[in-house]
């Protein structure tokens, strides 16, 4: 490793206790060696974990690359997504006395995105829908409630991870013994409608919950997703164990990734250490005009996920 060149003075004039000089830069170095150092952690968020998940490319594209590859065209279901989420937060930031449904027309309008859509017509549509899921979600809850985070960030680290997320909402409710717990809620807008399975199988939502009961020290073991067009709640208890299974594959993961880009940065070639996993996501792919094998699959148009007879394969929530 290179050193930076001398400035021609000592770097402190005065002497350590005991009036011995500094050793020497060379003995101070070997005696600071890495071998033994432990190694870095994985900084990442679900986002990153999700994206080597689908598709170990994809990953590749977005977060090793680089420059990294032009993204094609913002979509529409994510841009519907975005509003809802951000008018749903903008609600909260409401004093409790003026969280009434009338106030959700202002709010959406507010924070509307507009990128994606086929045309006017369309997107004046989405924006209806999205205000009448908004009317009917808000009219079930109770504007006094306070939850105790919204859109707040919750990190955490272990052996392998440095992770940190951004969860939609964290409530606090009576658990099992009446004693208040925390409750990981995250808002969907995707036309497909989700489960039991759904709320168990979300890493992402374990992760948060895992992180969510470190930093405020309460537990934190039920998920949620809330489906906003159709008005159904997705839910699921975890147990300490199921928790630590999900972050053990998040660490699994977090290795794979690791490995991957180490071998790149030996020599290796970037496409056998990236592969590429091919099927009907590669149509909703950012990527797809990069990737050989994505640009054969017939590409997604931004505003399909939006289309009243359209059922979509990605998410913006």
């Amino acid at each position: 490793m290179r050193r930076p060149p001398s400035t021609g003075r000592p770097a402190s004039s005065s002497r350590p206790a005991g009036g011995r000089a500094p050793r020497p830069r060379a003995e101070q170095a070997e005696q600071l060696g890495f071998e033994g150092m432990p190694e870095r952690l994985f900084v990442c968020t679900p986002s990153k974990l999700g994206a080597y998940a689908d598709c170990p490319r994809r990953y590749r594209y977005a977060y090793v690359d680089r420059p990294a590859p032009p993204k094609g065209p913002p979509w529409a279901h994510n841009s519907l997504g975005a509003s809802v989420h951000t008018a749903l937060k903008n609600w909260y930031a409401l004093a409790p006395d003026r969280r009434h449904p009338e106030v959700l027309g202002t709010l959406l309008k507010g924070t509307w995105v507009r990128e994606g859509y086929r045309d006017d017509e369309q997107e004046r549509d989405a924006f209806r829908r999205a205000l009448t899921w908004l009317e009917s979600y808000v009219a079930g809850l109770d504007p006094a409630d306070e939850p105790v985070g919204v859109e707040r960030v919750v990190a955490v680290k272990t052996a392998v991870l440095a992770f940190n997320g951004r969860t939609d909402r964290i409530d606090s409710r009576p658990g099992p013994d009446g004693r208040p717990e925390l409750v990981i809620v995250d808002y969907k807008t995707g036309r497909t409608g989700l489960d039991a399975d759904d709320a168990r199988g979300s890493q992402a939502l374990a992760l948060y919950a895992y992180a969510a009961e470190r930093v405020f020290r309460r537990p934190c073991r039920r998920v949620e997703l809330h489906h906003l067009p159709t008005g159904t709640v997705a839910a699921h208890e975890h147990t300490p164990e199921s928790l630590h299974r999900q972050l053990t594959r998040a660490e699994d993961t977090a290795r794979d990734i690791m490995a991957a880009e180490r071998a790149v940065a030996d020599g290796a070639d970037p496409d056998e250490a990236f592969p590429t996993e091919a099927g009907p996501r590669c149509g909703w792919c950012d990527y797809r005009r990069t990737c050989p094998t994505g640009a054969q699959v017939p590409g997604k148009e931004p505003w399909s996920a939006v289309d009243r007879p359209a059922q979509p394969t990605a998410d913006a929530g």
